[in-house]
Order: C-alpha cells, then structure tokens, then sequence
C-alpha cells in the first residue's frame, strides 16, 4: 500500500495535501489514532468510507471497527460467503438491512436461514435488523437470531415463509426487543408472541401493514404492554377488511386497558373500520399524550369519535385525514359517514397546540354529504397555530378562504392540490400571509401566470413548486421564488 503523507501550510499558506516528498510532511500512520477516529467518524457515505479506507491500512482497520451500519442484497454473491467476510471485516456492526427487491434468480442464491446462523454468531453488537423480501427464510432463521441478546428493532417487509412460531421464538430471546415491524407477512397472525411482548413491557414502537391474519382487534393482546407503547402503525388490507361483531367480553377486555395508553404519542390507522362499539373508536379517545394522528382511508369515523379525541388529545400537533369517497360508506349502512365542521371546531377549541393539518379525499371525489366546509377549516387556522395546511380534492375551498388564510400568523407551508375553486384572485390574496415561505400547487385548474405575477421579484417565497397544473408556465414561474420545481404533465385530464 503507498505510503501517504499529509503536508502542513508553510509561510506562503499553501493548502495541505496528502503526498509529495517536502521535508515539512510526515506520514498519515503519525496522526493520533483518536484524530483518525474522528475523521472516520465524520464520513457518513459508504461510498466515502469505502474510499479513505484504502488510503493506508490504520485507516483500513480503524474503519472496519467504526462501521455500525450495512446495507447489502442482490449484490451479495456468494450469499454466505460473502456475508461471512462482512462479518468478520465490520464485527461492530449495529445496523444491518439485508433488501431483495428486484431480486430474480439469475442474481444468485438469496440469503438463507444458514445467512442468519453466520450473522447472530458474529454480529453481538447487533441491534436493527431489517429483512425485506427475503423468501427463503422462514422459522428457523429467525431462531438463530433469537441469540441476538442486543437487538432492539426488527423490520420483515415480505417475509412469505415466516409464521406466529419464528415471531414467538424471536422475542422470547431477544428479551430487549422495543421496535417491532411487519409488513406483508401473510402467514403471521396474533399469536402468543403479542401477548408476551405485552407481558415484557419494552415494546415501544409496534408496525403491522397488511397482514392478512391479524385485525385491529387482536391488538387487545398486548395487554399491560399499552403502557410502554408510543407508536402504533395499524394498516389493514383494504380487500380483505370487514366488519366483525364483538362480544360483551371483548368490550370488558378494552375496559381493562382503560390506563393503559397514556404513552402513546404517535397513532396511524389506515383502512381500518372505525365505529363505535369497535375497539378502534374507543383507542381514539383515550390518548391522553397523542401528538401524531394519521388517520387514512378509515371507514365510520363520526364526529363523536374526534369530538372525544380533542378531549382528550390536547397534546396533539400534527394531523392527517384521507377520507374514502363515499361509495365505501356501505361497509356501515346504519352509520354512514359522518364528519362535520363540528369535529374540527372541536379540534379549534381544544387541541390549541396544533400546528400541521391535512386533509385530503380519494380519487379527487368529494362526499356531498355530512362533511367538512370551509368555515371549518378556517377556525382551525384563526385558533390553532396553523403552521403546515394541505387540502387535497377540497372542493369547498375557494377564494374567500385564501384571503381568510391571508391574514394567518402561524402559516408558513402551503399545499393545495385539485382544489378547483382556488383563481388568481385568490393566489393574489394569499402573498399577505407574513411568513408563508413555502407553497405548492398541484392539479389545480384555476391558477394562471396571473395569479403568480405579483410574486415576482418579492423575494417573499423560498420554495415554489407548481405540478402538472396546466394553465401555468415554466416561464410564469420565474423570479417568485428562491428555489422553484416546474413539472407539467397533462395526461391526468384525460
């Protein structure tokens, strides 16, 4: 390997440089090994740590015993071989993703059972492990990792050969497990494993996406453990939902728990059926420290349901409701859905800590019945601290409202798309706002070079994005901000 040297500044304050043969240089293997710690320290791409790990072999060694992170996949060939080098070259590894999207079989043999064998043996500082579309590895491998004393988060995305028996065996010995996420894993339903996570109490972050097997009501095993929880990410498959009756013992299992949700801070449902009598309807209003709600696509949510949240949620700071367009409602057909203005005046009087709103509708298509008006919207933004507003398919929203928005003190990020009913005059009324910085526009018809004119050269905006909206031009764009994003792209209105 080529011996480097590092060249101090003289009198004439040349810049230092690695190389050459003045007298004033000395070699790299002088430096301080804590100096050369933190210089590996500071490079955060692996391409970056890749390269100054050939520069000399202490900064070849000193990498492979700083590198905590991994990210390999179709690229590793031989499969075990390859893994068992890595192992060995980073042994502190504390993060490691193994991806096989993409993958088809002329890329090699995927990691196997025997890849987890190799990595719970050599990684013992191993603490996030991600495995996504790794098909041939079931049960046993994750045996293997039950081994892994350390390990705090595992990630299956598609994981089609692992069942509730490799989840319970995994959690039993990875006894400090507080991340758990599971996404298209079909053959994983609620088994024991949910229960004596609960029993352990060290979950803290709980994601399932699309696991057939398991419902929104078999959350209720998680029993004691609600109390360590602080996020929960629920998101049911939206062709296999339906609506299950639940027995007099279930909604006394609920009751129990009454307590127990006092830590949850970040809540995500989406396709879930939200209903009174459900035990869904009863989380939503027994959140006492909730600050994040994403609520996407959920079918029955009525005003009663955000009226006891905002009750309860006072706490909350950031809020996003996608609504399914109303041929979805019959899931219900005694309760229709039902989301007025009096759910987000309810929010205005008492989640005054409030500062990000969205709001948004299916397929561009507006319910015409029981929801959301202007005048709702605007009592949120003249009583909460409104500082990020997106309206996506709002037909209700139209001029006057951007001049109402003119006067908020909060806004700082605007986001409006297919909201038809917004023209020039109203883009003209919102350059008022005092610190709007931020504003994108997607889809909306009524928005010319017009409406975007007196923006030039005010030096008001820092970002502009305008997207696919057909009556404005690249050149209308100009001058209205510091930095600006222009695409155009008309299919979408044929």
């Amino acid at each position: 390997m080529p011996r480097r040297y590092m060249q101090f500044r003289d009198a004439s304050e040349r810049p230092c440089q690695f190389g050459g043969s003045d007298t004033m240089g000395f070699l790299m293997e002088d430096l301080p090994e804590e100096m050369l710690v933190n210089i590996v320290r500071r490079i955060d791409q692996t391409a970056d740590r890749n390269s100054i790990s050939l520069v000399s072999k202490r900064l070849y060694a000193i990498d492979g015993e700083q590198r905590d992170f991994l990210r390999v996949g179709c690229g590793l060939h031989p499969a075990i071989e390859a893994l068992t080098s890595l192992c060995i070259r980073f042994p502190n590894i504390k993060k490691l993703e193994i991806v096989y999207s993409g993958w088809m079989s002329n890329l090699g043999k995927q990691l196997d059972n025997q890849g987890l064998f190799v990595l719970s043996s050599n990684c013992h500082s191993l603490t996030e492990l991600t495995l996504s579309f790794c098909s041939f590895i079931n049960d046993s491998g994750l045996a293997y990792l039950s081994s892994c004393r350390n390990l705090r988060s595992l990630k299956l995305n598609f994981a089609p050969a692992i069942s509730s028996n490799g989840i319970l065996s995994l959690v039993v010995g990875c006894k400090n497990l507080s991340a758990l996420h599971l996404i298209r894993c079909m053959k994983v339903s609620s088994f024991e494993w949910l229960e004596y996570l609960g029993k352990l109490g060290k979950l803290e972050d709980l994601s399932i996406k699309n696991c057939r097997a398991i419902s929104e009501h078999d959350l209720i095993k998680l029993g004691p453990g609600w109390n360590n929880l602080k996020r929960l990410e629920f998101e049911m498959d939206a062709y296999y939902r339906y609506p299950k009756i639940y027995d007099s013992s279930s909604v006394e299992k609920w009751l129990r728990h009454q307590g127990c949700y006092k830590n949850l801070r970040d809540l995500s449902l989406v396709n879930c059926i939200i209903a009174p009598g459900r035990w869904l309807s009863y989380l939503l209003g027994r959140c006492e420290a909730l600050e994040r709600l994403h609520l996407d696509m959920c079918i029955a949510v009525e005003d009663t349901d955000m009226i006891a949240l905002s009750h309860k949620s006072r706490n909350l700071t950031s809020m996003s409701i996608r609504l399914p367009s109303q041929f979805l409602a019959p899931v219900f057909p005694s309760s229709p859905l039902r989301l007025t203005d009096e759910s987000l005046k309810a929010l205005a009087i008492n989640c005054l800590m409030l500062e990000v709103f969205e709001l948004s509708f299916s397929n561009g298509e507006f319910p015409s019945f029981h929801c959301f008006s202007q005048s709702g919207i605007l009592a949120l933004i003249q009583t909460c601290p409104i500082r990020v507003l997106v309206l996506d398919s709002a037909c209700f929203f139209n001029d006057s409202g951007m001049e109402a928005l003119g006067s908020s003190p909060y806004l700082q990020t605007l986001k409006l798309i297919r909201c038809q009913e917004v023209t020039d005059k109203g883009m003209q009324l919102i350059q008022r706002c005092p610190l709007l910085t931020d504003l994108y526009l997607c889809k909306c018809l009524g928005v010319t070079d017009s409406g975007l004119k007196p923006l030039i050269g005010l030096c008001k905006l820092k970002y502009l994005k305008i997207e696919d909206c057909p009556q404005i031009s690249e050149k209308g764009v100009q001058g209205t901000a510091m930095f600006i994003s222009y695409k155009q792209d008309s299919s979408w209105l044929y």
